[in-house]
């Protein structure tokens, strides 16, 4: 993916000036900032970025601008490039489920924050993992699942033990002498705050089952981005609420409390260029790019409806709404956004529809299947 040097005013301004037949990533350094800030003054303990959301070493730059200095990082790519970019940063290793030569690597690399939801994966952490290293005691987490509340889809379908069995898991290491922390993830996308009250007073019964003092609680990622028109996440409410709750379920033994947002840092900071390749007869629209590409997420959790539509000239078009089937530009039937989309009926081949919160699981996830997906990225002064 080519990286334009030049800094834009915005979308529009690209447009004006390019016309690119190809799908640009506009990347806002500003927002990002502004997010990862949001996230550093109003959560109430460490912020962790998972970097799987989106790697890109600016993303990861500028988040450490902003403050932020912990990182989620979930395999031995990401465990090496966030000790290239920032060596002192803690680094949370938190994917569940990893082989014994990830682990080797992990250990050779400094991890101390592990999470587990096995009694296998436990003995192989046992087996390959000091308690203790030259920067401090090692952590283990037992990570549990509950039934999915509020979440656009459900992470403990692949990931997290029963309640029952993360109590086991956790008495175990600290039986074994490591420093004992519980994890969870409430699921993608959740708007209410009210997500995250289950799982934590989960977490304080978990703790009493095993008859231990937690060091640290993991309230996972979850955060969500803004993709509905007119209806912006409160992120402060979510983190009031998680704050209210762990006081309220562990008392006066409330643990240190870690986050690890993706999306809600992200997500908000880029916007998805794309280009209309045809308007058919019966009125569906073809872009170039799609599913395969920079808008792969949308069939799983939903379409994104903050959309522009600009002419080539960088004009608003500003027909009446109508509902559209909306193609992307490979030659397979999947190629398809879910539902139907509005946009103005005055929209026209050449024209653009920018699709705005597209930061996260976007760019690492372009397919070029069929030839297509040739992404560039810009910087803009700002998405609007």
């Amino acid at each position: 993916m080519g990286q334009n040097k030049t800094v834009w005013e915005n979308p529009a301004d690209i447009i004006r000036h390019q016309q690119p037949d190809h799908p640009v990533m506009a990347f806002a350094p500003t927002v990002l900032q502004e997010n990862a800030r949001r996230f550093v003054d109003g959560f109430p303990g460490l912020v962790t970025y998972a970097v799987k959301s989106n790697p890109e070493e600016v993303v990861i730059q500028n988040l450490l601008t902003a403050g932020v200095r912990g990182f989620d990082v979930a395999s031995p790519f990401e465990i090496d490039l966030i000790g290239r970019l920032s060596p002192a940063a803690a680094r949370h290793y938190h994917n569940p489920v990893r082989a014994g030569w990830e682990i080797d690597h992990a250990v050779a690399s400094g991890i101390r924050s592990w999470s587990v939801d096995s009694r296998s994966e436990l003995d192989k952490l046992f087996a390959r993992v000091p308690t203790e290293t030259d920067r401090g005691p090692v952590e283990i987490s037992p990570r549990f699942k509950l039934p999915v509340l509020g979440a656009a889809y459900d992470f403990g379908s692949k990931f997290g033990a029963t309640p029952e069995l993360a109590a086991e898991l956790l008495a175990e290491v600290a039986r074994r002498g490591y420093t004992p922390s519980l994890t969870f993830h409430p699921g993608t996308q959740c708007t209410d705050p009210i997500a995250w009250e289950s799982y934590i007073g989960v977490a304080a019964e978990i703790a009493q089952m095993a008859g231990i003092d937690i060091a640290r609680l993991n309230v996972g990622g979850g955060f969500p981005s803004h993709r509905v028109i007119g209806v912006e996440p409160d992120l402060q409410a979510i983190f009031d609420e998680i704050a209210d709750t762990a006081a309220e379920a562990f008392g006066a033994k409330v643990p240190d409390l870690v986050c690890e947002p993706g999306r809600g840092l992200s997500a908000d900071a880029y916007a998805l260029i794309t280009r209309v390749k045809s308007v058919r007869d019966e009125g569906d629209l073809f872009l170039n790019d799609g599913v395969y590409g920079g808008l792969t997420e949308l069939p799983i959790i939903g379409n994104i409806d903050r959309l522009q539509v600009l002419t080539a000239q960088g004009k608003p078009r500003e027909g009446d709404p109508q509902s559209r089937v909306i193609f992307g530009p490979t030659c397979d039937s999947v190629d398809r956004l879910p539902g139907e989309m509005s946009l103005p009926a005055d929209i026209e081949e050449g024209d653009y529809v920018i699709f705005h919160g597209t930061g996260a699981y976007s760019t690492v996830t372009n397919t070029r299947f069929n030839g297509f997906g040739a992404m560039t990225h810009a910087t803009v002064m700002s998405l609007t």
